[in-house]
């Protein structure tokens, strides 16, 4: 029985007879092949990455796995029609958090009509793309079972400036993530962005990759982060996971280094960083001002 994805966060939804992705419960993820020949570069894409040689296996995780093509009946009863089918990425997280960032200074292709290539400037200027290197294009963030998920509709997310950006980086790990709490503790950063399985390290191995590799163009492309807030409110492991999606618009790289890709990666990686850092420092100064003498793992945990 195939269905609405839950947790999308961002691209075309399949509600009110639109067309749009849909989810089994096997753990796939059905994706309509894009028209203008968008969709069949996509699965190009997908049977070229599988077969090439040149990807390093400890690469190849950050990919969702792609099953070919189906022929299913359109979301919006439009009939047959083609789909990617695709690992689904967030089927094994009860409550995922979730954060879908579009990585690049510039979002167009090389080959992008003139008409094209305004209409993602005028995007790219107004968001933080251009100044980034990269943007939020969707958020999700669980609160609870009482509040449920935070989800910012498109217009709110578009309107993300540089402040909001780090303030969501910072609130996407924080156990007082609710609206309106201005302070976000940043108390699961140690262990979502921190750690030799966090997401920092995580983007610090891709970002050693896109140093190297010029088999690829990623352009528009997202990485989606994300990880079960509930699970670590509780103590238990959850390991956060990034992956990278959407390639309709990738070309060959011809030997040259993708800069674009690695410029916003890089700019990322800062941001985290910097979050990462914070959250250590305000552990040490937790445990200093404590009245009981406490002890600083390396982590920034307080024992």
């Amino acid at each position: 029985m195939l269905k609405v994805p839950e947790h999308q966060v961002a691209g075309h939804l399949a509600i009110d007879g639109k067309l749009g992705p849909l989810v089994d419960d096997s753990g796939r993820f059905y994706k309509p092949l894009q028209g203008d020949g968008r969709g069949n570069k996509e699965l190009a894409f997908y049977e070229s990455f599988s077969s090439d040689t040149r990807v390093p296996d400890h690469i190849r995780k950050y990919f969702p796995v792609c099953y070919g093509s189906q022929l299913l009946e359109a979301s919006n009863g439009s009939g047959l029609l083609h789909h990617l089918v695709l690992q689904d990425i967030v089927s094994s997280h009860r409550n995922p958090s979730i954060m879908d960032v579009k990585i690049g200074s510039r979002t167009w292709y090389p080959e992008a009509s003139d008409n094209y290539i305004q209409k993602c400037l005028e995007k790219d200027r107004r968001t933080t793309t251009v100044s980034l290197g990269f943007r939020i294009a969707g958020l999700q963030l669980y609160e609870g079972k009482e509040s449920g998920y935070w989800r910012p509709g498109r217009k709110e997310v578009q309107s993300f400036t540089v402040y909001n950006v780090r303030s969501i980086l910072r609130r996407f790990v924080s156990s007082n993530s609710s609206i309106g709490n201005e302070n976000s503790d940043c108390s699961f950063a140690p262990s979502i962005y921190g750690g030799s399985a966090g997401i920092l390290e995580q983007l610090l191995e891709l970002k050693a990759w896109f140093e190297d590799q010029t088999i690829y163009h990623f352009h528009s492309c997202s990485l989606l982060i994300l990880f079960d807030k509930e699970s670590v409110s509780k103590g238990s492991a959850s390991v956060p996971e990034i992956k990278l999606i959407d390639f309709a618009h990738v070309v060959e790289g011809k030997g040259v280094i993708d800069h674009n890709f690695l410029g916003g990666l890089c700019s990322l990686i800062k941001f985290v960083s910097e979050v990462l850092s914070d959250s250590k420092e305000s552990s040490i100064k937790d445990c200093v001002e404590s009245e009981k003498p406490g002890i600083c793992t390396d982590n920034g945990n307080c024992q």
